[in-house]
């Protein structure tokens, strides 16, 4: 699934908005966030996916919808996009700090399965998280300016050069370097990616022998690896822990790194 599935419904209220009456522009976004869940609980049998974007989109449409029905609509015009940028940046920023990082899964699924494993990948998805939420804290300061200053400022005064420039040119020129950056950092962070150790574990039997310990280490990196790759300088770490239940085998720490398959 890509990060913009669970942007969708911010996407779409965006693109609304400033077109269609703006109670209607947050039930269509609270619709469309409901169907994101649905659809990555059924039809993309998403299990693993972390519900903290959905549900925070869930609210902040719940809200906009209860604020664009009860405020009269010249307060709504001044208002509703900065609150709705709040709300992206309120999720983003609770996923960061409760370690659920929204892009874990989406940085993941542009890299190779064992550089997930290292230390390097935890960093990558930090800068891309925290990338994310200083975007969405701009934007949303950029949409507060207008208001702030002119209480008259609306989404639709296209003759104020500071209502459209902090409305609708400040946050979508951040966005769109946002998803840039996104595509470019991961690439610029994995450069040498070779060279570092992943850490894996695999399970022997507890009276394995060091051999048969490297031999089945070897054996599990290998698996890990990518297409056209081979691990090398596999190293078994500490000692085995017995598995839960089952004395007779034992779960091993191991490194090993990764060099292109020889012929």
């Amino acid at each position: 699934m890509g990060i913009l599935l669970g942007f969708a419904p911010w996407l779409v209220y965006w693109i609304l908005v400033g077109n269609v009456p703006f109670g209607l522009s947050s039930v269509l976004a609270l619709i469309v966030a409901v169907a994101v869940i649905a659809a990555e609980r059924t039809v993309l049998r998403d299990k693993a996916s972390d519900p903290l974007l959905g549900i925070g989109a869930l609210a902040t449409f719940v809200v906009l919808v209860i604020v664009s029905l009860g405020v009269e609509q010249r307060l709504a015009q001044g208002w509703l996009l900065a609150l709705s940028f709040g709300g992206l940046f309120l999720v983003t920023l609770v996923s960061m700090l409760t370690g659920r990082p929204f892009v874990r899964r989406q940085a993941a699924a542009g890299l190779p399965a064992d550089v997930a494993k290292t230390e390097l990948f935890g960093q990558i998805v930090a800068v891309l998280g925290w990338l994310w939420v200083a975007v969405f804290a701009a934007m949303t300061v950029s949409a507060v300016i207008p208001s702030a200053l002119d209480p008259d400022a609306t989404l639709y005064d296209a003759r104020s050069p500071l209502a459209y420039i902090c409305y609708w040119v400040v946050p979508t020129v951040l966005l769109a370097a946002a998803v840039l950056a996104a595509q470019v950092i991961p690439a610029r962070m994995t450069v040498g990616i070779d060279d570092i150790a992943r850490s894996t574990t695999f399970v022997a039997f507890a009276e394995a022998e060091i051999d048969q310990l490297l031999y089945l280490a070897q054996e599990h990196a290998n698996k890990e690896v990518g297409p056209g790759k081979e691990a090398y300088n596999v190293r078994i770490g500490g000692k085995g822990t017995p598995l839960v239940g089952d004395d007779t085998r034992q779960s091993w720490p191991s490194s090993y790194k990764v060099r292109d398959k020889r012929r």
